[in-house]
């Protein structure tokens, strides 16, 4: 197994070495001899399976899996074991029958020794895989049973109970329930073989090994054997029949008879002690004969530990107890009473059972019973210290802690108390002196410590006391009447001066009060405590007398009649107790104003009222009231005069603060009222000027009680608490207005009575009269409109808080409630008020919800009970018409728009779930929906600076009248067009609100103008794309759509599709513009089927004469048109631009719309012939001649029309497809025409630069840029075999005129516009221009940067040895780096690119165009995001593509240059300060974007394997570009700084050395040391005497150095990390160096390759010069040991004068200066 305390591995399935070695052994039959342990002998037993094959012919029948798992089943290890038996048990279940059979010869001897292992789940396992082994063997089972059962058994007993389940359910498989006995029987005597040798023959160390097992297992090995056996053997007794049980007598009395077995019952393990009790209650049931031979043993065993209190042990152990005392007739000859038992009974009794009272106490009865006279003698000692210390238990911890643990305690006493009574009924002294004892020191204490402990008063004390006196009442009556009549008045008389002691006190307790009114209703009512307490019994009692019997069990509760008959008012005692305790409560009450006695009075009545409890109450001058004359029939009523006098009395008192008691006694009183009217009278004579919290705490105790309410409904509904509640509104409202708190009284009690008498109902009728709920009403709606318009002045939230609170109850509980009128303008006011912004309303979200909540409420209320329509003038019309208004005329911001939104869909899903049909929801979305007056209006006032995108990009072609300059501002607002408020809403409440299951609309939803709304939706949300989502709050309100989904639900829905296209393209045929890219994204994103496209138009010729709404609807439609259709659209427009001269005098509209769909057919991949394109070309060259201002050459491009412009764009977008695709076509003039337009376009546009604002000025820019950069990739690298066919003087023209005179002006141009246009964020900055200019300027030859024609620049104290035309171009460009245009950073960038190398040609340090915009030093930290084109963006992106230019400048510097750059860079730590930017713009796992989440066999992408892509005209991805700039920048520093990048990562701390190191390591180091390897390997560079070779599998670089006889090999090892690590250079052969000078050269190339700036080819070839020089004779410097010196690349010139030996001036300075003196290294001397 490899050692056991390994771990092991997780699905290892190499089986262990001891199972490899069984495996061996079966396979190599016959060749090794068995082994100890496998047995080979040839006897019956067959012990385990025999390892070789063949040794006995019965072995052949087992399966060789099955012996593998059976050899495995042998091992110690538990894991081996469980797994094994696993396999065994699945094996048995997927096996043929007689396969398994083979194995059952060997099962039992295994099954006895796993079956009692020490892991339970191998047990557990065992019984399992046994079971699946009977169900597949099933009766061949029978001739191993025997050897079986017993463990079998025992394992049935298994203390681990799944274990034992286990095998449980494995026996019920082998044999059906009445089977069972039979099957024990059957093997009875080899159970018991068994089990008797567990119980008196096995130890610990017999079961286990001492050697190998651990001796805390074999000890709870043991344990569990002893347990399961003993409790094996109770199962055998008991499932065995009597006849069988007989022939076992002889073997069990062996059993009983030893010792050892009697020794368990004082065993120190608690679980061997409880199965021996077990297993002696079952021999006392079964074979009591047995017992009772053995009694003094048993008695001895059992009695004696009657103090054991285990919690495993006491249960059985009392079971034992009262099976003893019933088998066992003289048991308390062996044992003492007195001595041995009972005092051991009487200390656990006093210790409450110590925490096992509920297992103790239900046994005291049966015991007690059980007891003889001479145990109990004398019978009152015993009784008293019996019951004493039952009830002294109640004072233990554990009893005060657990209401179980006191209630056993409080059943066993009372049922002990009732049976020791029914045992001394009598008149004899004795037994009234028992009887005595029992009521005045038992049961009155009893109850006296109750009433001080709030824990007793609500446990079963009460009831049971009730049942006792219930019990003795019935009683009271037959031969035994004098005892009960006695024990009663006993009773009585000991309670009455009990509770009076508790009541004659001033200063009573309070608990003690409320424990004497509990007892006495309970006593009153028995059925009241049945909610408080349940009684749960576990011994039944068992009296004499049948009907005692019951009346102890079971106290009657089923019904108010069975109370009535039992109750104990009967005799009066009850009665006059209340009445005695009533009068002298009344005395502290009147004289002392006790606020307990008051309460304690209020109990009273609540339980008793009665007209002779109130007759008490009253004192004699008080017994002729004074009343009205109203109230003069009720004047002999001692309760309603002690109403009027006393308890209104106290109800007014204003320091009184809690007043419920006092309502009670209201109703206690009202109850001695025999009529209803009455009660009403007497109500609204009270309640005339009674608290609003009185009233309040009324209304909701008679709400709360049916009958209650019933009585009380004629006053609820009276003129004088309705009148007084509309009062109470009135102030409210008015206090609520005003923002100053109101009284306490009307804020914490007003609103919650108003609400409660508006929402209750009574029969369907209001709970006040109707008239007074309109009167609310309409006060609650008045006031709400006021806070409405009040919401300013003054916090008016807990007015509207509490009138939403009202409302919402109000609608929701009150049926019809919307038939009032001002009902139904509150709910208007609250949706109003629910709709609106919360900067308007100062509403707070909480308080939202709640309108919402009143006003859903009140619409499904409004549906669901009176089926409302939307008519003209109902409340559903009106929310409509006042929600479209709030849309078309109040400008919503984003947040207002959602609420309004939600609020209207609220609305619109309660009615739609209100109202099973949509009939009623199309017609309040028919209400909603704008007129199409309204619509055009609204589509009008969007903004117009939609049309720059899409004009830009190509994708739309409009000419309409461009507005001023001012018009292209965006206007700075957060408000949003009436057109996206209103689709929003609309599209919002028919895609969701009405289906909310995200299906399609329903089919019985019908609205009229679907199509045309949905179409608007599509328009609106067409608007918001090409604004590009800008201002911020279009992009907010895009935002808020696609989380709506609602774009993706429209094209979901099959019903409008065709309908849908149909609108569009109409709206598009007649208005053109933005509907025509509504059009082109609704077919781009639906699959549209051709048939129903060719439907739309019918056939091509209807689109002519084109106007522009047709061109656009063409463009739109050309790539979705079939190739014939395409052709026939060519034919008709080139038709029409050679007949051009037919038109009329103003036609340049047709031409340019004709040109254009030429141009859209031909980008569509139409195929047409070439007389057709040169046909074409020849018109325009036509037009070149007849109408030279249509090409705008020196116009002023502010006063052309936007059409003229759109045709001079549509011949530049021509000339450049024919550039692309047929410049064979052109000829010589066509050529020249080309060219030649094109630069004039060019020279128009540098003297029209102050309007690139326009849009149509742009786009006239832009498509002449895109004709240079057609043309400039076309001459630099033109198509195969297209160079012979073009005019021979073309390409020479090219260079020599055009291509000069291109970048004459567009390099002047690119400077020009940040000058005229210096805010790159106004709206009207020309990035566009940028973008177009930027890429054109891409192909600017070198000679003409050197030689530029710029204004001259320079600098005062500048420096500088380059041309003057260099150098003003460096300082015109590089301050561009960080001008906030992305388009102006990259063409600066790619111009000065270009004449970086030719820098360090002049030896100038200051010479690189580095930026000053370092920024202080940052610590390394987590990933910087950058948003793209902020303005982090531009100063981070201007500073990296500086140091991409330094790198490039660095680069084309020579080695004794770099090496002083180097030290610059070094002292003003710019390197320094740029690896830590680079490490914060990195990101953590530079992976390119939108790679497949599938790992492929390739590496991934990332930053540095893929190259950067810097164009100007790139608009997508660029949240990636800085992190990838940065990655770039690293790569181009690790490359051509190394030396650098590895001084500043060694001097960092270990936490930035550790993350570069793992970073570069993982991401950079490969690629780089690859591109290093291919370098070598690619060269071309030849050394003489040198070779070099390159090895890129194992990253080696490998020179060859030989002159003469000697050789030199070198192998240079890139590490991991390169080039951060230290380059490993080893030595190869070697012939004819010297070893010190070896170890010298090669110091010095690893010194190089180290400290150098530059690639491992430059290394080689400085270590290289070093040799030579060595060998013609130049001594080293004795310093650096090297001839060249490693920075500055001398020799070594400086001589000492003494030992004449040379040094560098470098090396020789260092040394001088690093130690202080000017000596010699050598010799020591005065160096001069």
């Amino acid at each position: 197994m490899g050692g056991k305390n390994k771990q092991r591995t997780k699905g290892n399935v190499r089986p262990s070495s001891s199972g490899r070695a069984a495996d061996l052994l079966a396979r190599e039959s016959g060749v090794v001899p068995g082994f100890v342990g496998f047995g080979v002998s040839t006897s019956s037993d067959p012990g385990y399976v025999p390892a070789v094959q063949g040794a006995e012919e019965i072995d052949n029948q087992v399966d060789a899996d099955f012996r593998m798992v059976l050899r495995k089943l042998s091992k110690r290890d538990a894991v081996t074991k469980l797994k094994a038996v696993q396999e065994f048990g699945t094996m048995c279940q997927e096996r043929q029958p007689d396969v398994v059979k083979g194995v059952l010869p060997y099962w039992p001897r295994i099954y006895c020794r796993i079956s009692m292992d020490h892991d339970r789940r191998v047990r557990e396992a065992t019984q399992q895989a046994f079971e699946q082994l009977v169900l597949k063997v099933k009766r061949n089972l029978a001739p191993y049973l025997k050897s079986i059962m017993g463990h079998w058994l025992i394992s049935q007993c298994d203390t681990y109970s799944p274990a034992a389940s286990a095998a449980s359910a494995a026996f019920q498989a082998a044999f059906p329930l009445n089977k069972q006995p039979e099957a024990i029987s059957f093997c009875k005597d080899e159970i018991l073989n068994v089990i008797q040798d567990n119980l008196l023959n096995e130890t610990a160390d017999t079961l286990s090994d001492p050697q190998s097992v651990p001796e805390e297992e074999r000890e709870a090995k043991f344990i569990r054997l002893l347990t399961s056996s003993l409790l094996a053997l109770k199962r055998l007794l008991s499932i065995l029949p009597e006849q069988d049980r007989e022939l076992l007598k002889e073997r069990l009395t062996q059993l009983i008879t030893q010792g050892k077995f009697w020794k368990y019952s004082k065993h120190k393990t608690p679980q061997i002690r409880g199965a021996f009790f077990e297993l002696i209650a079952t021999m006392c049931a079964h074979t009591p004969q047995l017992i009772q031979a053995e009694a003094a043993r048993a008695c001895s065993a059992v009695l004696l530990s009657i103090d054991d209190t285990d919690p495993v042990v006491l249960p059985p152990l009392w079971e034992a107890v009262l099976h003893i005392l019933s088998c066992v007739d003289n048991c308390w000859t062996h044992v003492s009473a007195r001595k041995g038992v009972m005092p051991k009974l009487w200390v656990l009794l006093k210790e409450g059972g110590r925490g096992l009272a509920t297992s103790l106490h239900p046994n005291l009865l049966p015991f007690i019973s059980k007891l003889p006279a001479e145990v109990t003698q004398p019978n009152l000692e015993f009784s008293r210290t019996f019951l004493t210390s039952v009830i002294q238990g109640l004072l233990s911890d554990r009893a005060k802690s657990s209401p179980s643990e006191s209630a056993a305690i409080i059943f066993a006493t009372m049922e002990c108390l009732r049976f020791i009574v029914l045992q001394n009924i009598g008149e004899e002294q004795e037994q009234r002196n028992i009887q005595n004892m029992l009521i005045s020191e038992q049961l009155l204490p009893l109850i006296d410590r109750a009433l001080g402990n709030p824990s007793l008063q609500t446990g079963p004390l009460f009831p049971q006391v009730s049942d006792i006196l219930l019990s003795w009442e019935k009683r009271a009556v037959g031969k035994e009447a004098p005892t009960f009549q006695r024990l009663l008045s006993d009773f009585w008389e000991g309670l009455g001066r009990l509770c009076t002691t508790y009541v004659d006190c001033e200063e009573a307790e309070r608990t003690a009060l409320e424990g004497i009114a509990s007892l006495l209703q309970i006593m009153h009512n028995p059925n009241s405590a049945s909610k408080q307490t349940k009684k749960k019994k576990t011994v039944k009692i068992c009296f004499t007398d049948r009907e005692e019997r019951g009346q102890g069990e079971e106290p009657p509760r089923e019904t108010p009649v069975v109370e009535e008959h039992h109750c104990p008012l009967r005799n009066g005692h009850l009665l006059d107790l209340v009445c005695q305790l009533a009068e002298l409560n009344m005395v502290y009450v009147c004289d002392c104003e006790s606020e307990r006695h008051l309460r304690f009075l209020s109990q009273l009545l609540r339980a008793f009222p009665s007209p002779q409890v109130f007759q008490v109450l009253l004192r004699p001058e008080e017994m002729k009231p004074e009343m009205g004359p109203e109230l003069g029939p009720l004047a002999e009523n001692a309760a309603v005069h002690f109403l009027l006098q006393r308890v209104t009395v106290w109800l007014k008192q204003d320091d009184r603060k809690d007043t419920d008691f006092l309502v009670d006694m209201v109703f206690s009183s009202l109850q001695c009222c025999s009529s209803s009217d009455d009660k009403t009278l007497i109500l609204n004579h009270i309640s005339r000027d009674l608290n609003w919290s009185v009233i309040l705490q009324l209304i909701e105790k008679a709400c709360a009680d049916p009958v209650r309410l019933e009585v009380f409904i004629g006053w609820l509904r009276g003129p004088v608490l309705g009148e007084r509640l509309v009062g109470l509104a009135g102030e409210l409202c008015v206090m609520g207005l005003r923002g100053s708190p109101s009284s306490s009284s009307h804020h914490a009690h007003g609103w919650p009575l108003i609400s409660l008498a508006l929402s209750q109902q009574h029969n369907n009728e209001p709970l006040i009269g109707k008239a007074y709920v309109e009167q609310i009403i309409d006060k609650l709606h008045t006031t709400l409109s006021e806070a409405k318009g009040m919401s300013d002045a003054g916090n008016m939230e807990p007015l509207v808080t509490f009138i939403s609170d009202v409302a919402a109850t109000f609608f929701s509980s009150v049926k019809g409630c919307l038939l009032l009128a001002s009902a139904e303008e509150l709910l208007m006011t609250v949706f109003q008020l629910c709709a609106q912004d919360q900067t308007i309303t100062h509403l707070s979200d909480a308080l939202l919800l709640n309108l919402q909540h009143a006003y859903t409420a009140g619409i499904q209320s409004l549906i669901t009970n009176l089926g409302a329509g939307v008519t003209k003038g109902t409340l559903l019309h009106n929310i409509a018409l006042w929600v479209k208004s709030q849309l078309l005329t109040t400008h919503l911001t984003v947040k207002s728009l959602q609420l309004l939104v939600q609020a209207v869909e609220s609305l619109a899903q309660t009615i739609a779930s209100a109202q099973k049909t949509s009939c009623l929801l199309s017609q309040f979305i028919f209400c909603l929906n704008p007129t199409e007056e309204e619509w055009s209006r609204i589509r009008q006032a969007l903004l117009p600076q939609w049309v720059r995108h899409p004009l830009l990009c190509g994708r739309l072609r409009v000419s309409g009248e461009y507005p001023c300059m001012d018009a292209w501002k965006f206007r700075a607002t957060n408000r949003l067009p009436a057109h996206l408020c209103v689709s929003a809403l609309l599209g919002r409440i028919i895609f969701t609100a009405a289906s909310p299951d995200d299906q399609q609309v329903e089919a019985d939803f019908e609205i009229p103008d679907l199509k045309h709304i949905v179409s608007e939706i599509f328009y609106g949300l067409q608007w918001c794309e090409e604004m590009e989502l800008s201002p911020h709050m279009v992009s907010e309100y895009h935002k808020l759509l696609q989380s709506w989904s609602l774009e993706q639900r429209i094209h979901n829905s099959s019903l409008i599709r065709t309908s849908l296209l149909d609108t569009l393209f109409t709206r598009s045929q007649e208005e053109g513009s933005l509907w025509s890219l509504a059009l082109a994204k609704y077919m781009q994103n639906s699959k549209i089927e051709p048939s129903h496209i060719k439907a739309l138009y019918g056939n091509v010729e209807s689109f002519f004469p084109l106007s522009e709404h047709s061109v656009s609807t063409v463009q739109v439609l050309c790539p979705f048109l079939a190739s014939e259709e395409r052709e026939s659209l060519i034919a008709l427009c080139v038709a029409e631009l050679l007949n051009w001269q037919d038109r009329e005098q103003d036609c340049i509209d047709g031409v340019w719309g004709c040109l254009a769909v030429l141009l859209c057919c031909l980008q569509a991949d139409t195929a047409v012939e070439d007389e057709i394109l040169l046909a074409v070309v020849a018109t325009i060259a036509e037009w070149r001649n007849s109408r030279e201002e249509w090409f705008l050459f020196n116009s002023d491009l502010g006063k052309v029309s936007a059409a003229w412009l759109l045709l001079a764009v549509e011949m530049m977008r021509f000339l450049c497809w024919m550039v692309d695709h047929s410049p064979t076509v052109l000829g010589n003039t066509h050529w020249d025409l080309l060219l030649c337009s094109m630069l004039a376009w060019l020279e128009t546009a540098r003297e029209n630069s102050s309007m690139f604002w326009n849009p149509w000025v742009q786009l006239f820019v832009c498509a002449n840029c895109e004709l240079i950069v057609r043309l400039s990739e076309f001459f630099t690298s033109p198509p195969a075999g297209v160079g012979e066919q073009l005019p021979p003087e073309l390409n020479s023209e090219w260079k020599e005129f055009f291509l000069e005179g291109i970048h004459n002006l567009l390099l002047p141009l690119l400077i020009k516009i940040p000058t005229d246009f210096t805010e790159p964020d106004d709206p009207l900055f020309p990035l566009a221009v940028l973008r177009a200019v930027g890429e054109a300027l891409i192909y600017i030859p070198v000679e003409l940067l050197t030689q530029n024609k710029l204004p001259p620049r320079f600098v005062a104290d500048q420096r500088s040895s380059l041309s003057e035309p260099l150098q003003t171009l460096l300082n015109t460009l590089s301050p561009l780096l960080l001008f906030k245009a992305r388009p102006l950073q990259l063409a600066v960038y790619h111009i000065l690119h270009k004449v970086m190398p030719l820098l360090p040609e002049s030896d100038s340090e200051s010479a690189s165009a580095k930026s000053d915009d370092e920024d202080g030093e940052e610590p390394l930290g987590e990933f910087a995001v950058v948003q793209p084109l902020s303005m982090e963006h531009c100063c981070i992106l201007g500073y990296l593509l500086a140091w991409k230019l330094l790198f490039t400048f660095f680069k084309a510097s020579s080695s004794h240059l770099r090496a002083q750059y180097s030290l610059h860079l070094k002292k003003t730590r710019s390197l320094h300060k740029l690896l830590l930017h680079l490490f914060r713009l990195m990101p953590e796992i530079p992976s390119v974007p939108g790679q497949p989440a599938e790992p492929s066999s390739k590496e991934p992408k990332t930053f540095f394997t893929e190259s950067l892509s810097l164009s100007p005209r790139k608009t997508e991805g660029l949240q990636f570009e800085v992190p990838h700039l940065a990655c770039s920048v690293y790569y181009g520093a690790l490359k051509d700084l190394p030396a650098m990048v590895r001084l500043w990562w060694n001097s960092q701390e270990k936490r930035v050395f550790s993350t570069v190191d793992k970073f570069t390591s993982k991401y950079v180091s490969g690629v780089l040391s690859a591109q290093e390897i291919a370098s070598v390997q690619s060269s071309t560079q030849t050394f003489e005497n040198m070779t070099v070779k390159a090895r890129s599998a194992t990253r080696e670089v490998i020179a060859t150095y030989s002159v003469d006889d000697i050789f030199i090999e070198l192998v240079i090892q890139l590490p991991q990390n390169y080039p951060l690590g230290s380059i490993l250079v080893e030595s190869g052969r070697r012939v004819g160096v010297a070893v010190q000078q070896w170890r010298n050269w090669m110091l010095q190339l690893n010194t190089y390759l180290t400290h150098q700036n530059g690639s491992i080819l430059e290394g080689l070839s400085l270590w290289k010069n070093n040799v030579d020089k060595r060998f013609e004779g130049v001594e080293d410097c004795m310093i650096c040991f090297s001839v060249i010196h490693g920075s500055n690349y001398s020799l070594p010139k400086k001589a000492c004068r003494t030992c004449k030996k040379k040094f560098h001036s470098a090396c020789l300075y260092k040394w001088f200066t690093s130690s202080n003196k000017s000596t010699c290294p050598l010799c020591r001397e005065t160096f001069f």
